[in-house]
């Protein structure tokens, strides 16, 4: 059997410096980069075509990156032959997942609510984080954005919220441990 290296004997852990880019599966490129690109707009950096996929299997998939203000990518796979039209339900923002995208102040927020209004997409909020005002609306692929600006006070109510963290987080584990726990139960 294996054993753990102790703290001493690892290797350091490298600074990660950020999200490269977050890539999901999209039900179709073409549909994806007329939502990203003309909508949002964002720069279409990279439509990648492969015959195979990594595992040198005959897959044929594209592979598209766009390029968001900071220089990270929000990226998608076109895999048509394995789409499911129910893979691309609209997802839900708490439960499954969503990706949040800062933009410059709140008039951009607004400006972005505005737009997106204007071009018939469901958009909700803005929603007040204290530390973030947020909205919210999907694209074709049933993915959960948002978008997010920060709040003047942004630094000064993290530090706080920073402070008080291991307490909440004591409190939350001792009020939902039994929940979880028969949760787990169910599942086996």
């Amino acid at each position: 059997m294996a054993t753990t290296p102790s703290n001493d004997e690892k290797t350091p852990a490298p600074d990660i410096l950020g999200v490269h880019h977050s890539a999901y599966r999209c039900r179709d490129a073409e549909e994806t980069r007329q939502f990203y690109e003309h909508i949002l707009g964002l720069r279409t950096r990279a439509t990648l075509s492969f015959e195979k996929d990594p595992a040198d299997n005959d897959k044929p998939f594209m592979h598209l990156f766009f390029e968001m203000g900071d220089r990270n990518f929000i990226a998608f796979f076109d895999i048509p032959g394995t789409v499911d039209k129910r893979d691309f339900n609209i997802k839900d923002g708490m439960e499954d997942y969503h990706v949040a995208m800062e933009v410059k102040d709140m008039d951009a927020l607004m400006q972005f609510k505005q737009r997106l209004e204007d071009f018939k997409v469901p958009v909700f909020g803005p929603i007040d984080h204290h530390f973030c005002h947020s909205i919210y609306f999907f694209d074709p692929n049933g993915i959960a954005l948002e978008f997010t600006t920060r709040d003047k006070q942004h630094d000064k109510i993290l530090d706080k919220e920073e402070a008080e963290s291991p307490t909440i987080m004591k409190k939350w584990i001792d009020e939902t441990a039994a929940i979880r726990r028969e949760r787990m139960k169910q599942a086996s």
